[in-house]
């Protein structure tokens, strides 16, 4: 069997751990389809996800639980929607110095918080506090459901609206925030944009659109995934992770038998 993402996402928590991370989960999509793909017929499945790795999800989960670590893993919702919900509930106990979120996606700027909530790309190593997040997509992160909305999400099956790019959304949003607060009447607006009148006429002609991927783009942070933040305090692996980890390393040995001959 294929272990490679396995070895790799637990290389990387337990590098999290060595480099000071005391308290800490993983979330998991469990099943790929959420509710989403309800709202969207595009929105993204498991069609196209390679059979090796999709079969290394369950083994993901239980290697994690073993070396001791929260998952949550996701059936209704996503992945995403976890990170963004612990992050809040995390966030809310005086005790915690910092919430860190470590995925580079982009629709979890929205939850970046001053520097209390920030965002982590591990490969890069860049920490994304609110002025980053301002920086690099001309919103703040309250904004950033509204500016996927209409820029689109390739990577989650959505197209935002024509005409609607980076640079236009983010000078319209920058100044009114939200899609309700555009005014209808673009000889109002009080943005620097060409190519207003006809930015206008779109969103006025496929304005629930819009409201739909916003909806899409927004991820729920009310989902109860522990009581207590002591919940996500790591205390060493369990029993059952020598066994596993013995596994991990007879698949791997294996493969390089077979690839040998």
């Amino acid at each position: 069997m294929e272990v490679g993402a396995v070895r790799g996402v637990l290389g990387s928590v337990l590098g999290m751990l060595k480099g000071g991370a005391t308290h800490l989960a993983v979330a998991t999509d469990h099943v790929i389809e959420s509710f989403r793909n309800q709202l969207w017929p595009g929105y993204k499945t498991s069609a196209g996800v390679p059979r090796d790795l999709l079969a290394q999800f369950p083994l993901l989960e239980e290697v994690l639980s073993a070396a001791g670590i929260l998952v949550w893993p996701m059936v209704e919702f996503e992945a995403d929607d976890a990170l963004a919900a612990g992050a809040v509930a995390a966030a809310r106990d005086a005790r915690v110095e910092r919430v860190i979120i470590c995925t580079p996606d982009k629709d979890l700027a929205q939850c970046v918080r001053g520097t209390r909530i920030v965002q982590l790309n591990r490969r890069t190593r860049v920490i994304r506090d609110e002025a980053g997040v301002i920086q690099k997509f001309g919103v703040p992160p309250e904004s950033i459901p509204d500016y996927l909305a209409l820029v689109g999400d390739a990577a989650d099956g959505y197209p935002g609206l024509p005409g609607w790019g980076e640079k236009s959304t983010a000078a319209v949003l920058a100044k009114y925030r939200h899609l309700e607060a555009i005014p209808a009447d673009w000889s109002q607006w009080a943005v620097d944009a060409s190519n207003a009148s006809s930015l206008s006429h779109t969103l006025a002609r496929e304005y629930e659109r819009a409201r739909l991927f916003r909806t899409l783009a927004t991820l729920r942070t009310d989902i109860p995934l522990f009581d207590s933040v002591d919940d996500l305090e790591w205390n060493g692996p369990t029993e059952a992770f020598p066994a596993l980890g013995a596994r991990l390393d007879a698949a791997v040995t294996g493969a390089k038998r077979t690839s040998k001959r």
